[in-house]
């Protein structure tokens, strides 16, 4: 056990096999919040003392609150030095060494408002070859840096390290290809975000009047994509061999091949989808409520004070039930408790609960939360439906300014009330028809059509639950209605993988070997 705390200590993922009884939590608590705990149970026992009879029940224990007030006083602390000349609060939000492209023409976003500079943070690996023709664009999810593989300027390991390197057993082999990663527009890994300085506003004594914040526009992950195709012209990219990318990095990957299919050679979308679905957004919709309703968020106003640190995790902690599978978890952590031995309690006491409180834990102050609310907004507004994507052009088209752009939405003055299924009337399927077996809307088969000359690549995980298989089947059925000639659609059952969504992290056999070999054949089809 003192391992596997050694190891998430460091920051690293113990072994499979081991049921992570995440009891560092509770050392944790306790031995930073000594104190507190003590004047908790010293209440408790002068209650006790002054109540009549012998079976008085104590006061509970929260440990757990104990370690959130503590991290409040901690970080109110730092407030307090910054204003006597010491460092901020904030985290750095930073991945280590990285490369900046600078764009000084304005990015015109789809929902109105224009970015008048932008920064993009990127890395590669491999090399680019004399006619530019061997670059692959590999894409982010939602929280992921550029730093998807170690370099010499930041030797720590990537967040797709063991699925590139040089050599055919590898999903991204540098020995042949150059691949770039890029921190997206809106991130706060080195890309222009919300807590970047407005160059639009001009110098105060505080520096969080400076900072975008809430001002920075809404962003789509198509403005995403547009922004890496400005890098690409930069780095003399003029097409790619491949678009890559898994979970939001698949959707990005599908709208760089509608966008610019005369520029992307094939594409490859894991676990992600062409239009965003009620579920993932209600998952994500509910992350967003827990972070604003954190009283230190302050409408995004929190960079020179505490940050959201209890929102963020929570938030996080909601996030992580989407992405691993129960039947994983029944493998893993079956219904054991973290110490049978003791009483029930209301903090962490299930090892399923000491698992989701440490994720929370390591990522609450590792990202910035206002980063976090326009990324996930920009994956629910993501459709590929023609319709979607001439709508946007024709607001990109009359170059509205960001005051243009300000919400203007109330709240409904009546409660919420069933709407017609439009989708069902649109694929001609009727209550009795399961939406798997639902034919895809012919107006997002239109929106595809542009992917029709490219080969393609989707691969499934029947056991995930954000991103759930019939999304990927969705795609390949409306890439082939489209007129697609070469779509490979490969669907990972519960007999090979149980990680759920995180799959495209973890199986560098099954994931990576269907990618390899979809690279390698310069036919474009992949050998299942």
């Amino acid at each position: 056990m003192k391992a596997v705390q050694r190891m998430l200590a460091a920051g690293r993922r113990p072994p499979r096999h081991v049921n992570v009884c995440i009891r560092t939590n509770h050392a944790r608590w306790h031995s930073s919040t000594a104190s507190k705990s003590a004047a908790v149970a010293a209440a408790a026992e002068t209650a006790g003392k002054s109540t009549a009879g012998s079976n008085v029940n104590p006061q509970m224990a929260f440990p757990c609150l104990d370690a959130l007030e503590s991290r409040t006083s901690t970080l109110l602390d730092r407030t307090k030095r910054q204003h006597s000349g010491g460092s901020g609060p904030e985290p750095s939000y930073t991945s280590g060494g990285h490369q900046t492209f600078t764009s000084s023409a304005p990015l015109t976003l789809d929902w109105g408002g224009t970015l008048p500079s932008y920064n993009i943070a990127y890395e590669t690996w491999g090399t680019l070859n004399a006619t530019a023709s061997n670059a692959i664009l590999l894409h982010t999810g939602l929280s992921a840096s550029s730093h998807a593989h170690s370099t010499d300027s930041n030797p720590a390991a990537g967040w797709w390290e063991k699925f590139i390197g040089e050599g055919p057993g590898f999903a991204l082999d540098t020995s042949r290809f150059f691949v770039v990663c890029t921190n997206v527009i809106g991130g706060c890994y080195g890309s222009t975000g919300p807590g970047s300085i407005d160059p639009t506003v001009t110098g105060t004594e505080d520096g969080n009047d400076r900072r975008y914040a809430t001002r920075f526009p809404i962003v789509t992950l198509e403005d995403m994509v547009r922004a890496q195709f400005a890098l690409l012209d930069g780095l003399g990219v003029k097409k790619l061999y491949a678009s890559v990318g898994s979970s939001m990095g698949g959707m990005q990957s599908l709208a760089a091949g509608v966008l610019f299919p005369e520029r992307v050679g094939r594409v490859v979308s894991i676990s992600g989808c062409a239009r965003s679905h009620p579920y993932s957004i209600a998952m994500r919709f509910v992350q967003r409520q827990v972070l604003m309703s954190d009283p230190n968020w302050r409408r995004g106003n929190y960079y020179t004070t505490i940050p959201p640190h209890i929102g963020m995790k929570l938030a996080r902690e909601i996030a992580t039930v989407t992405y691993r599978s129960g039947p994983e978890w029944e493998l893993r952590f079956s219904r054991r408790r973290a110490d049978a031995s003791q009483p029930p309690a209301l903090c962490p006491d299930f090892l399923i609960e000491t698992y989701l409180d440490h994720a929370g834990e390591k990522w609450c102050l590792e990202y910035d939360a206002n980063s976090l609310l326009y990324i996930s907004k920009a994956m629910d507004l993501f459709d590929l439906s023609r319709s979607v994507q001439d709508a946007a052009a024709a607001r990109r088209a009359t170059k509205s300014t960001n005051s243009d752009a300000q919400c203007t939405l109330t709240l409904p003055e009546q409660d919420y009330t069933e709407q017609p299924d439009t989708d069902s009337v649109e694929s001609g399927s009727s209550d009795n028809v399961k939406v798997n077996d639902r034919v895809p809307p012919q107006d997002l088969v239109d929106g595809l059509r542009n992917l029709r000359d490219t080969p393609t690549l989707i691969i499934g995980v029947a056991s995930d639950i954000l991103f759930p298989a019939w999304q990927q089947r969705e795609i390949a059925d409306a890439l082939r209605l489209a007129g697609a000639r070469e779509v490979t659609h490969v669907e990972l059952g519960e007999d090979v993988s149980l990680f759920g969504h995180d799959t495209f992290l973890l199986d560098t056999e099954n994931v990576g070997g269907l990618v390899g070999r979809f690279l390698q054949d310069d036919g474009g089809s992949a050998a299942v």
